[in-house]
């Protein structure tokens, strides 16, 4: 399953990138399921990003590599890939892409997923689409054009 969303924000691509850091991870994580931060190393290309998700009855660990890291005159982006997911997942891909938009960027999240037994990804659509919108605002407060 694929999942595209575009948040446009006020500040360059570079200064975006360079928002992109543990603080920020912290914010955007959505209120259901909480996210507990075990591991940051950042978004190069082989950091590693360990979650523990709380479900109330039950906690599960997510890590993901940082297999890709890319940054030129029109866009910076990085991708993160599952290497221990939850066990209601079976891949995880996830493309960061922040944009150059004249004065401007647009963050871009590419996720490709795989949900197990697959047909469970229909039901997980969903939950994971909003769990991303819920960043829109998010981007949009931190990233704001500077007086």
């Amino acid at each position: 399953m694929k999942i595209n969303i575009e948040t446009a924000v006020e500040q360059d691509y570079l200064q975006v990138k360079e928002g992109f850091n543990e603080s920020l991870f912290t914010k955007l994580s959505p209120p259901f399921p909480p996210v507990k931060l075990l591991r940051f190393d950042g978004s190069k290309k082989g950091d590693v990003v360990t979650l523990e998700l709380n479900f109330i009855f039950f906690k599960q660990k997510w890590t993901s590599l940082i297999t890709e890291d890319h940054t030129d005159e029109k866009e910076f982006f990085f991708v993160d890939q599952g290497t221990a997911l939850p066990f209601f997942l079976q891949e995880w891909r996830h493309k960061h892409r922040i944009i150059k938009n004249g004065k401007g960027s647009i963050i871009r999240d590419e996720i490709t997923f795989k949900a197990k037994p697959g047909l469970l990804g229909i039901f997980l659509y969903p939950a994971m689409y909003l769990q991303f919108l819920y960043r829109n605002p998010i981007y949009k407060k931190c990233f704001k054009a500077k007086a």
